[in-house]
């Protein structure tokens, strides 16, 4: 799988104090402007650019299917914070279920704009049990930002 193909989950794990403001606008064009919002990502140059930015704020890995069914259901909103459900997602979209959508989703060959009136950022709650880190380090030193490829999936669970 080429860095082109790779569909992965972005998560802001820092909040917005000592932020210098370009990288507070690369997290704003993410649209990752506040604590604990995620967001699901088909990788390009430019974005794989903007994430590499921001890599002291927020975290990131591949996302697997069983994630996205769970991020989709539990915490797909709609205009008016209607949670998402396999009518709508039948009656706005071309799939037939959230499970086909999420299948989709994780293959890249669809994006969140296919389900009209989704929401793109996924509002998680602080993980249980804490984080197990510090903030302000990477993952490969035992801190919480940066790339910590399939573990994203654990993470965003105890975000749910």
């Amino acid at each position: 799988m080429n860095t082109e193909e790779k569909v992965i989950l972005a998560i802001r794990v820092r909040g917005s104090v000592r932020v210098g403001p370009e990288i507070q606008q690369t997290l704003k064009d993410l649209k990752l402007a506040r604590l604990h919002q995620a967001r699901i990502i088909k990788m390009t140059p430019s974005l794989a650019g903007m994430v590499n930015h921001g890599k002291d704020f927020i975290t990131w890995g591949e996302i697997d299917e069983h994630t996205a069914i769970l991020l989709l259901t539990k915490r797909g909103r709609l205009s008016q914070n209607r949670r998402l459900t396999d009518e709508y997602v039948r009656k706005n979209s071309s799939h037939k279920s959230i499970a086909s959508f999420a299948k989709a989703l994780v293959a890249g060959s669809a994006s969140l704009a296919d389900v009209e009136g989704l929401k793109p950022v996924f509002r998680l709650t602080p993980p249980a049990g804490g984080y197990h880190g510090v903030k302000r380090f990477p993952v490969t030193m035992g801190g919480i930002t940066g790339y910590r490829g399939p573990d994203i999936n654990l993470l965003a669970k105890k975000m749910m």
